[in-house]
């Protein structure tokens, strides 16, 4: 277990775990997250085992930008808008999912939870290796902690690589389903349904 400073050399060794199947924590613009490649099946099979996190809970996916995003899911202008208004940020968007994505990673329904997380540290993971799991660094059902050493404490020996980006405790990004005719808001953040409706007209 490793518990590394903010440089490349941190950002090195997060990929080289993820590489290998491993799993790391990492910063968000909300809070930390547990990272695992989505393309790895094991990998992300050990995200919901270390979480105790049921298999029918999807797991949110981070990208880098909207060239990532496209890669597992479908989009369009209206998507398009909603993307480049508000992310990075603290908004998360559900599409429907490419077969890039496997059942395993969003619960076996046809639809992905992604977001681009407004975090330089988070973007270069993403950016240098690929799309993440981005799902809460805590137990399933238990108060995600703030800063890495209470993670640490959680999460036992489970994680390879944990990238320290001080105190994190921001409101929760807001989740918005895309793929209905009218779009929903499935949980409130900062991002308001109205501030989204906006941008769509």
């Amino acid at each position: 277990m490793n518990r590394m400073n903010n440089d490349n050399n941190t950002i090195s060794s997060a990929i080289q775990a993820l590489k290998n199947g491993e799993l790391i924590v990492y910063p968000t613009d909300t809070l930390y997250a547990l990272g695992a490649d989505v393309f790895h099946s094991d990998s992300v099979t050990k995200v919901f085992r270390v979480k105790n996190r049921p298999y029918t809970t999807p797991l949110p996916v981070a990208v880098a930008d909207f060239a990532a995003l496209e890669t597992i899911a479908y989009t369009n202008q209206s998507v398009r808008q909603i993307v480049e208004r508000f992310l990075p940020g603290s908004l998360t968007v559900i599409l429907h999912k490419k077969d890039s994505i496997s059942d395993l990673v969003t619960g076996g329904l046809d639809k992905v939870a992604v977001r681009i997380p407004d975090n330089s540290i988070a973007l270069k993971v993403l950016s240098e290796f690929g799309p993440l799991t981005v799902t809460s660094a805590n137990i399933h059902g238990e108060k995600t902690p703030y800063l890495i050493k209470d993670i640490m404490m959680q999460l036992t020996h489970n994680v390879s690589v944990y990238l320290d980006d001080g105190r994190l405790d921001a409101e929760p990004s807001t989740i918005v389903d895309l793929t209905l005719d009218t779009p929903q808001i499935i949980r409130q953040g900062s991002i308001s349904i109205q501030e989204i409706m906006d941008v769509m007209k």
